[in-house]
């Protein structure tokens, strides 16, 4: 049934997972990982006999054992497998466990296989890669794969030293053995982000690397030695040769963590934001007297690190509202300001101006999240978001009902984002303007609630459709049809629903005046 040919192991240098080796005097956090690791263990029992019966290795890689070890870390994982054995070695060894196996990534020395766990009720899908290494050539977008026959060799190439460490589920041993030849969990615990071989070679063989570590310090508050910033700062340009696809999911897996600040800082200061959104580096420059940031990049980021999950935001988002898109919030909250270098002026009196910042900045979004490869429907809600995001200031002398409709027309579908980015966009530090915004929020939401009662806002359209209009005024379809609907359009937003008689009979006298 099995292959058992494999190749003659050489033993990798392990750590015994004794809380004296691994956290020195301090068991605090030992006591977690049995806890954490002890179903990892059953649910791959049956995997890992397979491999040890036909001789090959098995190891739990990557961020599942990081997370193993990160203090309220999470405890559903993605399991990450990788062995010695080759592509055709993992399927002999799955077929007649897994549900179904396919090997769409064979080539990249992936097999995927799904099975339904009895004991649990749920399916899970299974990715076993074999021991491989990376690079990419100096003219390729994409990394050439190279299989390798010892872990070491595999976690040399992975990109930083916490992502570098293995549990072996073959060794046959009661408790798996650590693999760590880079020092991950010690780095881990020192908070610090280092790559296990040189830098500058690491981020020769995937530059995306530059990127994922502004997602490591963020997200897992982890410090960049110097010579780790001071290869990004002179390889940041490498990071032309990355596919778009790739940079735009890496910025959406940063844009998301709990508090993006610190890795949004460390993309402007070491270039690499220059590579792929070089607006924001252009907006620290430009001073905002109206939020009195010393830049307008500073408020940015404070914006953005305003927006929360549902979970956490204003009471108006509810925590369990999954019609809220919290990630492409998070993305306006970014771009929201990034058309006020091309707009800056100066008004006498008024000082710094940055009159159609939002109109700019809605079309600098849409190139930068087109070249990005963003979705049409991505690209088309977080322009909107920015396009809109100073409508609410226009109304200053409060809220009448054409207004509310209005404003909710225009937001559309985007109303609950649209309002969240407005409440974050207030950064002030004075409390009574801050106090003054979030009250006249308030009463924003409390008469879009007032009138979607009475009117049902969520769905405002003309009292008349398009079949009504042409069947009344005896049309075909065509321009005159298209403009009567303007016209009910504006009796809607202008004074909400009147009845037929009355709208008939506004409509009758437009005809009559466009007729003349």
């Amino acid at each position: 049934m099995y292959d058992t040919s494999a190749r003659q192991r050489k033993v990798p240098r392990v750590v015994t997972l004794d809380p004296a080796n691994v956290w020195g005097h301090s068991t605090s956090l030992w006591s977690v990982v049995p806890e954490r690791l002890a179903p990892v263990l059953h649910e791959l029992a049956p995997i890992a006999e397979r491999f040890r019966a036909a001789g090959f290795q098995l190891y739990v890689v990557g961020g599942t054992v990081r997370d193993l070890f990160v203090p309220n870390g999470k405890s559903d994982f993605d399991l990450d497998l990788t062995t010695d054995a080759r592509p055709p070695e993992i399927k002999r060894c799955l077929e007649g466990w897994a549900d179904s196996i396919w090997s769409q990534g064979e080539k990249f020395g992936t097999i995927g296989a799904h099975k339904n766990n009895a004991q649990t009720g749920k399916d899970r899908v299974y990715e076993i890669t074999t021991f491989r290494a990376e690079a990419y050539t100096d003219d390729s977008r994409k990394p050439t794969v190279v299989f390798a026959d010892e872990i070491e060799a595999d976690l040399s190439r992975r990109d930083f030293t916490v992502n570098a460490m293995a549990l072996e589920l073959t060794g046959g041993g009661d408790t798996p053995e650590l693999v760590d030849p880079f020092g991950g969990i010690s780095d881990l615990m020192s908070k610090t982000l280092k790559t296990p071989i040189g830098p500058d070679v690491s981020f020769s063989d995937d530059p995306l690397r530059m990127l994922r570590a502004a997602r490591f310090i963020a997200g897992y508050g982890l410090q960049p030695t110097d010579a780790l910033m001071s290869a990004v700062n002179s390889m940041a340009a490498r990071l032309e040769i990355v596919s778009a696809e790739r940079i735009r999911d890496e910025l959406d897996k940063l844009i998301v963590v709990d508090h993006p600040a610190s890795g949004l800082w460390f993309l402007i200061e070491t270039g690499l934001a220059e590579q792929f959104i070089p607006e924001l580096p252009a907006m620290r420059l430009e001073h905002d007297p109206i939020h009195r940031h010393k830049d307008v990049l500073s408020h940015s980021i404070a914006v953005v690190e305003n927006v929360r999950p549902p979970a956490e935001q204003f009471e108006s988002v509810s925590s369990d509202d999954s019609s809220f898109d919290f990630r492409l919030t998070r993305l306006a909250a970014l771009f929201h300001d990034v058309g006020k270098p091309r707009t800056r002026g100066f008004a006498p009196g008024k000082g710094t101006t940055f009159h159609h910042h939002d109109a700019v900045g809605a079309r600098i979004t849409r190139k930068r999240m087109n070249a990005l490869r963003y979705s049409k429907e991505d690209v088309a809600k977080v322009t909107d978001l920015v396009a809109l995001h100073l409508r609410f200031h226009t109304y200053s002398m409060g809220w009448s009902d054409s207004a509310v409709r209005r404003y909710v027309r225009d937001a559309g579908g985007l109303l609950q984002e649209l309002n969240v980015l407005t409440r974050c966009d207030c950064t002030t530090r004075n409390a009574k303007k801050a106090a003054r915004l979030s009250r006249r929020m308030d009463e924003l939401e409390v008469r879009i609630s007032e009138l979607g009662s009475a009117e049902e806002l969520a769905a405002l359209r003309p009292e008349l459709d398009g079949n009504q209009v042409m069947e009344y005024l005896d049309l075909e379809p065509g321009r005159d049809v298209g403009e009567a609907m303007k016209f009910l359009m504006e009796i809607r937003l202008e004074e909400g629903l009147i009845g037929d008689d009355a709208l008939k009979f506004k409509l009758d006298a437009w005809w009559s005046e466009r007729a003349c």
